[in-house]
């Protein structure tokens, strides 16, 4: 029945329920001080908001719906998004399902109130929480199950509480919504309109599997749009991992022209203040075949004499030709205090929900990011439409 449904979702994009802009996008403009940026921002309120590829759906919209879900991508889609994001993993079957984490089923779905909760890794144990695999299940028991709100309280002594663990400015458990595999996402995004950023997700479990190594694996995510017809341009695939890049690169080349690093060098002791650290450097990435890298906001960002300004990592890739995507915008919760991880390099001047539209505009006009990843994309859609990006 969920196959049948799902499909004629997928069949009818006009059945998709609207998504309004809502207030979020003016009150975070409200919020900010007076000045050039909000005057010129308010005078857009009574524009139309249109699509744009420099809005691009993280997980979906999961500030307010479950990540990777039919109704998280619905929501993206309407809210401006023009491209949308799947976080690809597998399941023991070998069939690709978009999670953002293998591992990640016991927070992000209602797997622990199932019978197949007996089938984790890791059952639920008081103040341990689960460890529940996409690849602990066949593609069939995957189907069986509903997304919910990212989050956990790994505190909890019971299941309820542990899946009552979610952060108070998302949405809550108790909306359930439905999964989706790659192949789903590819047919429901195009029947929508937009663009696809599909993540190789690197795998928990060991590979080498038999024939099912990383780049059988890496193939199949590419196979999946060859088989829909999708064009090379209008894909986006990233990984955290070059040696994925390098096989795309020989393997696919014309998919490999718009492949992403998404850089997580930070947590091997690159630091974007210090060129001399960035092994390899984005010259050599480029020499690679590398047009596209993807750090989190805060490596693209320092301050100067208070002001927020481009940091010297992303002097460094622009200068060798590479152009920049970040994430994550609207990740954070409020930001009355600092920002939080996202905003680390410019604390000082993120002292409310306001300085949102600030740091977007020096990203957009000082470093000139080509895309911003958003747990809510109408922020972003809003700003773009408003300065006329595309």
């Amino acid at each position: 029945m969920r196959a049948l449904w799902l499909l004629a979702l997928m069949a009818s994009p006009a059945m998709a329920e609207p998504v309004e802009m809502g207030p979020r996008p003016l009150a975070l403009v409200n919020a900010m001080a007076d000045n050039d940026l909000k005057t010129r921002l308010l005078a857009c309120a009574d524009d139309p908001v249109r699509q744009t590829d420099f809005s691009i759906g993280h997980r979906g919209a999961a500030l307010n719906y479950p990540e990777h879900s039919v109704e998280g991508y619905q929501a993206a889609v309407a809210m401006g998004a023009g491209i949308v994001e799947c976080d690809v993993t597998f399941t023991s079957d070998h069939a690709l399902v978009c999670r953002h984490a293998q591992d990640d089923l016991a927070e992000t779905t209602n797997i622990l109130v199932t019978d197949l909760a007996a089938r984790c890794t890791r059952p639920f144990s008081p103040a341990r929480g689960a460890e529940c695999r996409a690849s602990d299940l066949t593609l069939a028991e995957f189907r069986a199950l509903e997304a919910m709100m990212e989050g956990a309280d790994k505190t909890a002594r019971t299941v309820e509480g542990f899946m009552a663990g979610i952060p108070p400015w998302r949405g809550t458990a108790h909306q359930p919504a439905s999964l989706i595999t790659h192949a789903e996402s590819i047919a429901l995004l195009r029947d929508l309109g937009v663009k696809f950023a599909p993540e190789l997700k690197a795998p928990v479990v060991a590979m080498p599997r038999g024939a099912w190594t990383r780049e059988a694996y890496a193939q199949a995510l590419i196979d999946d749009y060859e088989a829909a017809g999708i064009p090379p341009e209008h894909v986006w695939v990233q990984s955290f991992d070059l040696d994925d890049i390098r096989y795309w690169l020989k393997a696919e080349p014309e998919f490999a022209r718009q492949a992403v690093f998404l850089d997580g060098r930070f947590r091997h002791g690159i630091d974007p203040m210090r060129p001399e650290t960035f092994h390899p450097s984005m010259a050599e990435l480029k020499a690679m075949g590398l047009n596209y890298i993807a750090p989190p906001l805060w490596m693209l960002l320092t301050l100067s004499e208070g002001a927020i300004v481009p940091s010297p990592y992303a002097t460094a890739a622009t200068k060798a030709g590479l152009k920049i995507i970040t994430w994550t915008l609207e990740r954070s919760g409020p930001l009355d205090n600092g920002g939080g991880w996202y905003f680390q390099t410019i604390t000082d001047a993120v002292t409310g929900d306001g300085a949102v539209y600030e740091v977007l505009h020096v990203l957009a006009q000082d470093v000139g990011v080509v895309g911003v990843f958003s747990d809510w994309p109408a922020t972003v859609s809003y700003y773009a439409s408003c300065m006329g990006l595309d």
